[in-house]
Protein backbone atom coordinates (compact mmCIF):
# COMPACT_ATOMS: atom_id res chain seq x y z
CA UNK A 1 0.00 0.00 0.00
CA UNK A 2 3.01 2.22 1.13
CA UNK A 3 3.47 2.82 -3.14
CA UNK A 4 -0.08 3.56 -3.89
CA UNK A 5 0.02 5.73 -1.26
CA UNK A 6 2.98 7.73 -2.26
CA UNK A 7 1.78 7.73 -6.11
CA UNK A 8 -1.80 9.41 -5.33
CA UNK A 9 -0.41 11.78 -2.77
CA UNK A 10 1.58 13.08 -5.91
CA UNK A 11 -1.06 13.11 -8.24
CA UNK A 12 -2.28 15.97 -5.91
CA UNK A 13 0.86 18.07 -5.71
CA UNK A 14 1.99 16.80 -2.24
CA UNK A 15 4.98 14.38 -3.06
CA UNK A 16 6.58 11.81 -0.60
CA UNK A 17 9.55 13.21 0.10
CA UNK A 18 8.53 14.21 3.10
CA UNK A 19 5.75 17.18 3.97
CA UNK A 20 4.34 20.61 4.05
CA UNK A 21 3.66 24.69 4.85
CA UNK A 22 0.75 26.70 4.62
CA UNK A 23 0.64 29.25 1.66
CA UNK A 24 2.36 32.64 1.57
CA UNK A 25 1.68 36.04 2.12
CA UNK A 26 0.46 36.61 -1.59
CA UNK A 27 -2.66 35.37 -0.25
CA UNK A 28 -3.34 38.70 1.45
CA UNK A 29 -4.24 39.54 -2.39
CA UNK A 30 -6.84 37.00 -2.92
CA UNK A 31 -9.24 40.07 -2.34
CA UNK A 32 -8.19 42.13 -5.18
CA UNK A 33 -10.39 42.87 -8.21
CA UNK A 34 -10.26 40.12 -10.92
CA UNK A 35 -9.50 37.57 -8.94
CA UNK A 36 -10.63 33.86 -8.92
CA UNK A 37 -10.81 31.08 -6.59
CA UNK A 38 -11.31 27.61 -6.70
CA UNK A 39 -11.56 24.85 -3.68
CA UNK A 40 -11.72 21.22 -4.14
CA UNK A 41 -12.69 18.70 -1.85
CA UNK A 42 -11.53 15.34 -2.23
CA UNK A 43 -11.30 11.33 -1.05
CA UNK A 44 -9.07 8.67 -1.92
CA UNK A 45 -9.17 5.72 -1.99
CA UNK A 46 -7.45 2.22 -2.20
CA UNK A 47 -9.98 -0.40 -3.97
CA UNK A 48 -12.73 0.01 -1.51
CA UNK A 49 -11.00 1.51 1.49
CA UNK A 50 -10.68 5.71 2.28
CA UNK A 51 -7.20 6.41 2.93
CA UNK A 52 -7.20 10.04 2.72
CA UNK A 53 -8.83 13.50 2.53
CA UNK A 54 -7.63 16.11 0.72
CA UNK A 55 -8.34 20.28 -0.12
CA UNK A 56 -6.76 22.10 -2.18
CA UNK A 57 -7.62 25.46 -2.91
CA UNK A 58 -6.17 28.42 -5.44
CA UNK A 59 -6.62 32.31 -6.07
CA UNK A 60 -5.82 33.53 -9.40
CA UNK A 61 -5.17 37.01 -10.35
CA UNK A 62 -3.90 38.07 -14.24
CA UNK A 63 -0.28 38.83 -12.83
CA UNK A 64 -0.01 36.61 -9.66
CA UNK A 65 -1.58 33.21 -8.00
CA UNK A 66 -1.35 31.44 -4.54
CA UNK A 67 -2.33 27.97 -3.60
CA UNK A 68 -2.46 25.39 -0.44
CA UNK A 69 -3.58 21.54 -0.22
CA UNK A 70 -3.82 19.80 2.81
CA UNK A 71 -3.94 15.86 2.83
CA UNK A 72 -4.44 13.73 5.83
CA UNK A 73 -5.52 10.07 6.41
CA UNK A 74 -8.45 8.49 6.45
CA UNK A 75 -10.58 5.37 6.87
CA UNK A 76 -8.43 2.47 7.08
CA UNK A 77 -5.20 3.87 5.97
CA UNK A 78 -4.90 6.24 9.56
CA UNK A 79 -4.53 2.16 10.92
CA UNK A 80 -1.16 1.96 9.50
CA UNK A 81 0.15 5.50 8.71
CA UNK A 82 -0.58 8.94 10.37
CA UNK A 83 -0.16 12.15 8.69
CA UNK A 84 -1.50 15.65 8.58
CA UNK A 85 0.35 16.88 4.88
CA UNK A 86 -0.03 20.86 4.39
CA UNK A 87 1.37 23.09 1.48
CA UNK A 88 1.68 26.27 -0.02
CA UNK A 89 2.83 27.83 -3.24
CA UNK A 90 2.84 31.76 -4.09
CA UNK A 91 4.50 32.72 -7.13
CA UNK A 92 3.97 34.78 -10.49
CA UNK A 93 1.38 33.84 -13.30
CA UNK A 94 2.38 34.41 -17.20
CA UNK A 95 -0.83 33.28 -19.22
CA UNK A 96 -1.06 29.55 -18.33
CA UNK A 97 2.77 29.91 -17.57
CA UNK A 98 3.14 29.99 -13.49
CA UNK A 99 6.55 31.14 -12.31
CA UNK A 100 6.79 29.86 -8.14
CA UNK A 101 8.77 32.28 -5.70
CA UNK A 102 8.09 30.25 -2.73
CA UNK A 103 6.74 27.00 -1.87
CA UNK A 104 6.76 24.74 1.43
CA UNK A 105 5.64 21.79 3.18
CA UNK A 106 4.88 19.90 6.62
CA UNK A 107 3.86 16.96 7.79
CA UNK A 108 2.01 18.05 11.11
CA UNK A 109 2.04 14.32 12.20
CA UNK A 110 6.02 13.80 12.33
CA UNK A 111 7.64 14.21 14.86
CA UNK A 112 10.71 15.25 12.80
CA UNK A 113 9.58 18.91 12.40
CA UNK A 114 11.02 19.03 9.24
CA UNK A 115 9.62 22.12 7.00
CA UNK A 116 10.74 21.53 3.24
CA UNK A 117 11.01 24.48 1.20
CA UNK A 118 11.92 25.98 -2.15
CA UNK A 119 12.86 28.98 -3.32
CA UNK A 120 13.33 29.75 -7.20
CA UNK A 121 16.01 32.25 -7.39
CA UNK A 122 16.75 33.71 -11.31
CA UNK A 123 14.11 30.64 -11.88
CA UNK A 124 16.21 27.93 -10.26
CA UNK A 125 14.31 25.57 -7.96
CA UNK A 126 16.55 25.85 -4.69
CA UNK A 127 15.82 23.57 -1.66
CA UNK A 128 15.79 25.33 1.76
CA UNK A 129 15.48 22.83 4.04
CA UNK A 130 15.16 22.85 7.96
CA UNK A 131 16.27 20.49 9.51
CA UNK A 132 18.37 19.36 6.31
CA UNK A 133 18.23 15.66 4.66
CA UNK A 134 20.72 13.24 5.25
CA UNK A 135 21.08 12.77 1.96
CA UNK A 136 19.86 14.89 -1.01
CA UNK A 137 19.82 11.64 -3.30
CA UNK A 138 22.67 9.35 -5.65
CA UNK A 139 23.06 11.68 -7.49
CA UNK A 140 21.50 14.88 -5.88
CA UNK A 141 19.67 17.28 -8.26
CA UNK A 142 22.06 19.36 -9.81
CA UNK A 143 21.27 23.48 -10.37
CA UNK A 144 21.10 22.58 -14.17
CA UNK A 145 18.64 19.95 -13.96
CA UNK A 146 16.56 22.35 -11.42
CA UNK A 147 17.06 25.53 -13.65
CA UNK A 148 13.36 26.11 -14.76
CA UNK A 149 11.68 23.05 -12.65
CA UNK A 150 8.43 23.71 -10.31
CA UNK A 151 7.46 22.71 -7.44
CA UNK A 152 4.52 19.52 -7.41
CA UNK A 153 1.76 22.24 -6.07
CA UNK A 154 2.54 24.59 -9.00
CA UNK A 155 2.76 21.53 -11.07
CA UNK A 156 -1.04 20.39 -10.86
CA UNK A 157 -2.50 24.06 -11.01
CA UNK A 158 -0.38 24.67 -14.42
CA UNK A 159 -1.79 21.73 -15.80
CA UNK A 160 -5.32 23.31 -15.43
CA UNK A 161 -4.17 26.10 -17.03
CA UNK A 162 -2.99 24.10 -20.26
CA UNK A 163 0.80 24.35 -19.40
CA UNK A 164 1.21 20.77 -20.43
CA UNK A 165 0.03 21.77 -24.01
CA UNK A 166 1.98 22.30 -27.20
CA UNK A 167 -0.91 22.26 -29.72
CA UNK A 168 -4.67 22.44 -29.04
CA UNK A 169 -4.56 19.92 -26.33
CA UNK A 170 -4.96 20.40 -22.66
CA UNK A 171 -2.40 17.66 -21.96
CA UNK A 172 0.27 16.64 -24.50
CA UNK A 173 3.46 18.23 -23.31
CA UNK A 174 5.94 17.64 -20.58
CA UNK A 175 6.68 19.98 -17.21
CA UNK A 176 9.55 19.34 -14.93
CA UNK A 177 9.26 19.30 -11.20
CA UNK A 178 11.42 19.29 -8.40
CA UNK A 179 10.17 18.61 -4.25
CA UNK A 180 12.34 19.68 -2.44
CA UNK A 181 14.99 16.73 -3.10
CA UNK A 182 13.47 14.61 -6.30
CA UNK A 183 13.33 16.51 -9.90
CA UNK A 184 11.27 14.55 -12.44
CA UNK A 185 9.17 15.32 -15.45
CA UNK A 186 5.45 14.85 -15.85
CA UNK A 187 5.27 13.48 -19.76
CA UNK A 188 1.11 14.18 -20.66
CA UNK A 189 -0.57 12.38 -23.39
CA UNK A 190 -3.91 13.38 -24.31
CA UNK A 191 -6.87 10.51 -24.00
CA UNK A 192 -9.48 12.10 -25.39
CA UNK A 193 -12.85 12.84 -23.71
CA UNK A 194 -14.74 10.72 -21.45
CA UNK A 195 -18.41 10.94 -19.54
CA UNK A 196 -17.66 11.46 -15.54
CA UNK A 197 -19.99 11.38 -12.45
CA UNK A 198 -18.98 12.01 -9.15
CA UNK A 199 -20.33 14.03 -6.40
CA UNK A 200 -19.09 17.47 -7.24
CA UNK A 201 -18.99 17.40 -10.89
CA UNK A 202 -20.70 15.36 -14.29
CA UNK A 203 -20.21 15.90 -17.83
CA UNK A 204 -17.21 15.09 -20.69
CA UNK A 205 -14.04 15.65 -18.92
CA UNK A 206 -10.85 15.78 -20.84
CA UNK A 207 -8.52 12.93 -20.02
CA UNK A 208 -4.98 13.83 -19.48
CA UNK A 209 -2.11 10.17 -18.56
CA UNK A 210 0.85 11.55 -16.62
CA UNK A 211 4.10 9.76 -16.83
CA UNK A 212 6.33 9.73 -14.25
CA UNK A 213 10.00 10.00 -15.20
CA UNK A 214 12.59 10.11 -12.41
CA UNK A 215 15.47 12.42 -12.94
CA UNK A 216 17.91 12.92 -9.55
CA UNK A 217 17.76 13.24 -6.06
CA UNK A 218 16.83 9.36 -5.24
CA UNK A 219 18.39 7.03 -2.74
CA UNK A 220 19.11 3.44 -4.48
CA UNK A 221 16.56 1.97 -2.68
CA UNK A 222 13.78 4.62 -3.32
CA UNK A 223 13.96 5.09 -7.08
CA UNK A 224 10.64 4.12 -8.75
CA UNK A 225 10.66 0.65 -10.52
CA UNK A 226 9.80 0.42 -13.76
CA UNK A 227 6.28 -1.16 -12.80
CA UNK A 228 5.69 2.34 -10.96
CA UNK A 229 7.54 4.27 -13.63
CA UNK A 230 5.39 2.37 -16.51
CA UNK A 231 2.04 3.35 -15.19
CA UNK A 232 0.78 6.69 -16.29
CA UNK A 233 -1.52 8.57 -13.80
CA UNK A 234 -4.73 9.25 -15.32
CA UNK A 235 -6.54 12.57 -14.61
CA UNK A 236 -9.74 13.34 -15.72
CA UNK A 237 -10.04 17.30 -16.44
CA UNK A 238 -13.28 19.43 -16.16
CA UNK A 239 -13.68 22.73 -17.03
CA UNK A 240 -14.15 25.50 -14.26
CA UNK A 241 -14.78 29.01 -14.55
CA UNK A 242 -16.44 29.17 -18.20
CA UNK A 243 -13.49 27.30 -19.20
CA UNK A 244 -10.49 29.53 -18.28
CA UNK A 245 -9.44 27.05 -15.70
CA UNK A 246 -9.88 22.63 -15.66
CA UNK A 247 -9.59 20.80 -11.91
CA UNK A 248 -8.95 17.17 -12.10
CA UNK A 249 -12.25 15.61 -10.94
CA UNK A 250 -10.85 11.86 -10.58
CA UNK A 251 -7.30 11.01 -10.38
CA UNK A 252 -5.96 7.14 -11.09
CA UNK A 253 -3.00 5.24 -11.00
CA UNK A 254 -2.81 1.35 -10.84
CA UNK A 255 1.02 0.77 -9.68
CA UNK A 256 0.84 0.09 -6.16
CA UNK A 257 -1.44 -2.41 -4.16
CA UNK A 258 -4.71 -2.10 -5.90
CA UNK A 259 -4.13 1.37 -7.17
CA UNK A 260 -5.64 4.77 -5.88
CA UNK A 261 -8.29 6.77 -7.25
CA UNK A 262 -8.99 10.11 -5.92
CA UNK A 263 -12.34 11.59 -6.49
CA UNK A 264 -13.36 15.18 -6.41
CA UNK A 265 -16.33 15.43 -3.54
CA UNK A 266 -17.29 18.91 -3.82
CA UNK A 267 -16.16 22.14 -6.26
CA UNK A 268 -16.36 25.44 -4.84
CA UNK A 269 -15.78 28.55 -7.33
CA UNK A 270 -14.91 31.84 -6.13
Amino acid sequence: MKNAWVIGAMALGLTGTVPVLAADDAADSAAAAGVRGITVQYSGSVMIFQVADIVVNGQFANDDYSASARLTTAGLAALFSDADIEAGVSGYRYGPRLQPWRYSHYNHASSKNRTVGIDFPDGVATPNIEPPFGNMGEPPATAEERAGASDPLSTLLAIGLGAASSSDSLCDGQLPVFDGRARYNLRFEDGGTERVRTRAWSGDAQICHAYYEPISGYEADEFPDEDTISHPITFWMAPVHGGDLYVPVRIRTNAGFGGVTITARSIQES
